[in-house]
């Protein structure tokens, strides 16, 4: 029998309480950044070309670029089939779909992502994929046995929730044998060294907020930190405390693509979200950031779209440079997570000079306190007025305090705008242009010049 004395039970409770302690942390303290497949690749990502990215991904590690994330697809032999039978699905004896052999040749003989997620751990990046919710509709007909239990895929599909939008999988039910077969589902894949998990039609059209349960309690149970991101939006503000009591980041539009505005002819759709759209969404989700809870507006459909993006042909991003660093800027300043979404073995100078801006890298990692600025008297509510403003302050131990500008209007705009907007005090300050490197006299207003859909971003002085 052991023995305890009154120190070594204090020492005994001290590191069980600490290791709660480390199991209850997020595992996104900060908004991740990283990679993911789909605006280049689309359903099309093989095991060379995710390497390839990788390795460029790895390359911008020490500005603290980490997650590498295969979007969907990656369960298919012929993704450009026209039917779900078509595509081939691949899953293992217990109904759980793995990688296709031929396109990731790593996970031939049951390794599955596990040789390819250890090779991403060997940068010391972490690995992601991308799942639709539910399970696939061939494994409810084949009616597989849920791994580890008695249950069979039938108990666990709910015929009457598909995704409206993607045929290959039937919903879960909120019951025992649906979470049986999340729990299987993110046992398997947290053996491969699973880091992040991005899970689609689940966070709107539809919501389905047992299934976010369900897949939240399957990763509380495999022990591992992984990360949820649920897609895709636009979330409802409305379901703001359930989706962050179980998810890491959700997403607050649709698919965001290259474009200022896009047209629409269905009104009840905003797919696809153009960069213009994004500035209210964003600045409305603002009092719900907090460490562990990332609302996303989406990927940054930046640089070489390509060979097979998501969303029409291949192309170089349709953004001017403005835009681009507009885009950017906003997603930094408000703490969102800043996920590339561009062919990184293409990467342009200009693209690569914003990713590895460590001032504004720092600023997104850092900041403790991001809020949208006071639109002028009487234009609070008037989405067409031309300007948005931000502002953002970093902790301890070296506190630093930014300021952003946005022009959304189609031609040139000069404003002198009163630092009172930027919930700063009035009085003089000076400042430092943070893109073009040069500093900006006292003063007790701030003088801008933007270029359509431009923007600027000043560090208080």
């Amino acid at each position: 029998m052991v023995r305890y004395t009154p120190s070594a039970a204090l020492f005994v409770a001290l590191f069980f309480n600490a290791i709660t302690s480390i199991s209850a942390q997020s595992p996104a303290p900060t908004p991740p950044l990283g990679w993911n497949s789909w605006d280049a690749y689309g359903l099309t990502i093989d095991e060379a070309d995710y390497r390839a990215n990788t390795k460029v991904l790895a390359g911008m590690s020490k500005y603290g670029w980490q997650y590498s994330v295969v979007d969907e697809g990656w369960y298919m032999q012929d993704p450009f089939a026209n039917s779900v039978e078509a595509k081939k699905y691949i899953w293992d004896e217990n109904g759980i779909l793995i990688p296709d052999g031929k396109r990731f040749p790593s996970s031939v003989m049951g390794a599955g992502f596990g040789p390819l997620a250890e090779w991403v751990h060997a940068f010391g990046l972490k690995f992601g994929i991308h799942i639709v919710r539910g399970i696939p509709r061939q494994v409810v007909d084949q009616n597989l046995l849920i791994a580890g239990t008695s249950f069979h895929a039938k108990d666990a599909a709910d015929l009457t929730s598909p995704c409206p939008w993607d045929q290959g999988n039937w919903g879960i039910k909120d019951n025992e044998a649906g979470q049986a077969y999340y729990d299987s589902m993110m046992k398997l894949y947290a053996s491969w060294g699973l880091d992040y998990i991005k899970v689609d039609c689940i966070s709107d059209h539809p919501y389905r907020p047992t299934e976010i349960r369900q897949i939240a309690e399957a990763i509380r149970k495999t022990g591992r930190p992984i990360v949820l991101s649920l897609s895709p939006g636009p979330t409802q503000i409305d379901h703001a405390a359930e989706v962050a009591k179980y998810a890491q980041l959700w997403r607050v539009t649709d698919d965001h693509w290259d474009g200022w505005k896009f047209e629409h002819k269905d009104e009840k759709s905003e797919f696809p979200v153009g960069l213009h759209d994004e500035f209210d969404r964003i600045a409305a989700w603002a009092p719900y950031v907090k460490p562990g809870n990332w609302p996303d507006p989406d990927m940054l459909p930046e640089g070489f779209l390509g060979p097979h993006p998501g969303l029409g042909d291949a192309r170089q991003s349709r953004y001017t440079q403005d835009e681009e660093r507009s885009e950017f800027t906003l997603w930094a300043i408000s703490r969102s997570p800043l996920i590339l979404g561009g062919n990184l073995t293409k990467l342009d100078d200009f693209s690569h000079s914003l990713y590895t801006n460590k001032e504004v890298l720092d600023l997104n990692q850092q900041a403790v306190e991001s809020k949208p600025g006071l639109l002028p008297k009487g234009k609070e509510n008037d989405k067409e007025f031309p300007q948005r403003y931000w502002y953002a302050s970093t902790g301890r131990p070296n506190p630093k305090r930014y300021v952003a500008v946005f022009n959304l209007a189609d031609a040139k705009t000069t404003a002198n705008l009163p630092w009172m907007i930027f919930h700063l005090p009035n009085k003089s300050f000076a400042a430092f242009d943070v893109w073009n490197q040069r500093h900006i006299p006292k003063s007790k207003t701030l003088q801008v010049d933007l270029p359509a859909h431009g923007c600027a971003l000043f560090r208080i002085e």
